[in-house]
C-alpha cells in the first residue's frame, strides 16, 4: 500500500482522537472540529466556541501530506505532540517535517517520543 495512503489514515485517525471533546478550564462551550481535503491532502483540528465569554476560532493541528509522501506539520498546539504520535505509529522521523520551524532550524530539531 502507499504510503501515503498510510499516512493520512494515521492523520485522520490521530485529529479524530484529538477532537474527543474534553473538559476545558473556563471554556463555556466549545467544538472541536475535523477538516480533511482530501483531493488536496490537508487536515485541520479546529476549535471554534466560547471561552470568557470571548468568541474562540483557532486552529489546534494543521499537517499537509506532500507528494513526495512527507508529512508537513504546520501547526501543533496538543500536548503530546502529533510528531510524536506518528512516529509511534511507525512513521519514520526522515517522512515527517516541523514546518512551524524556520527552514534553518529544523536541521537542528529532533523529534523526541517522550
Amino acid at each position: 500500500m502507499d504510503k501515503k495512503i498510510i499516512y493520512a489514515k494515521y492523520i485522520e485517525e490521530l485529529l479524530r482522537e484529538h477532537a474527543k471533546p474534553i473538559p476545558i478550564g473556563d471554556w463555556d462551550e466549545y467544538e472541536n472540529q475535523v477538516i480533511i481535503d482530501k483531493d488536496n491532502v490537508h487536515f485541520q483540528l479546529m476549535r471554534v466556541g466560547w471561552w470568557d465569554q470571548r468568541r474562540t476560532h483557532h486552529c489546534t493541528l494543521h499537517i499537509d501530506l506532500k507528494d513526495d509522501g512527507k508529512i508537513w506539520i504546520q501547526e501543533d498546539l496538543t500536548e503530546i505532540g502529533i510528531a510524536n504520535q506518528l512516529i509511534e505509529k511507525g512513521v519514520p522521523e526522515s517522512d515527517i517535517v516541523l514546518a512551524f520551524y524556520a527552514p534553518f532550524r529544523r536541521e537542528n530539531v529532533e523529534v523526541v517520543v517522550a
